[in-house]
């Protein structure tokens, strides 16, 4: 397996004007973190809209999506767009697909799109990606999932892929995942970036988090989920290199109410990741 550096990322759904979405980019370049990702939307704004904004104000931090849904845009101008961001932000640019979250229908009929059932998404985002790969100057792609026909697809296609796994996922059974997922990938499971995003960092109630997950940080953290990390940089370095000599998952993302205690860790990794 080869063994990659690490990166850390944040990834933010939160932007109530510009001044907040800049002044967050600027704070997360500061941090020394790699990649700030945003969701889509971004509350009710088009990410695509604010991801420039974000590159304007930095120079070093790499800015993406997490994860676009292909569901709300046409492929020839997604195309034209990030090939676009791509070329601007030179090479600061990683795009993040998906087939929309559930719940993701409504926004998209108000958008004048069709979300058709969830192989026909997968279908027609494998559409969307060999359009873009026509393109020889393109972004790097990040594909996220859990069932078999996206992490198929992820493993052909992706550059970059996150683990979906569930909220109370153990290391043990994180085993069988990554293996189904290596064997998936075969000789091109070297060349994929792995990553995982956290729920949490550390084990502090977070009632948000247990509204949309059913179950607590603390209780995560007690079941030595995967999803949560330890806060203390010196755990959560000896976390992250057995995950990576396990797993080969190297790259780590957090929401951006995490982003202070997982820039202490990166530093942590700093010396010898």
């Amino acid at each position: 397996m080869t063994i990659k550096p690490f990166r850390f990322g944040i990834v933010a759904g939160y932007a109530p004007d510009l001044k907040a979405w800049t002044d967050q980019a600027r704070r997360i370049e500061e941090l020394g973190l790699d990649t700030l990702l945003a969701t889509d939307p971004v509350g009710d704004a088009d990410p695509l809209t604010l991801v420039p904004a974000a590159a304007a104000v930095t120079s070093r931090l790499t800015l993406g999506t997490f994860v676009l849904a292909d569901p709300f845009r046409d492929a020839r101008q997604l195309g034209w767009q990030v090939s676009t961001l791509h070329r601007v932000t030179g090479g600061r640019f990683e795009l993040g697909l998906g087939v929309g979250r559930p719940g993701a229908g409504a926004f998209a009929r108000g958008l004048g799109r069709e979300f058709a059932s969830p192989g026909e998404r997968i279908a027609r985002l494998a559409d969307t990606i060999a359009f873009l790969k026509e393109t020889p100057e393109r972004p790097r792609l990040l594909l996220a999932g859990g069932g078999p026909k996206m992490l198929a697809l992820a493993a052909r296609e992706a550059d970059v892929v996150t683990l979906s796994w569930a909220p109370r996922t153990t290391e043990s059974e994180a085993d069988s995942i990554v293996d189904n997922f290596h064997e998936m990938a075969g000789t091109r499971f070297g060349a994929i970036e792995l990553s995982v995003n956290l729920i949490a960092v550390g084990n502090a109630p977070a009632p948000h988090i247990a509204k949309y997950t059913g179950v607590d940080v603390p209780e995560l953290a007690a079941r030595g989920a995967v999803t949560v990390l330890p806060e203390n940089p010196g755990v959560a370095k000896e976390t992250l290199l057995r995950w990576r000599e396990r797993w080969g998952i190297s790259y780590v993302t957090v929401n951006s109410g995490y982003a202070e205690p997982l820039a202490e860790i990166a530093r942590s990794l700093s010396a010898g990741g």
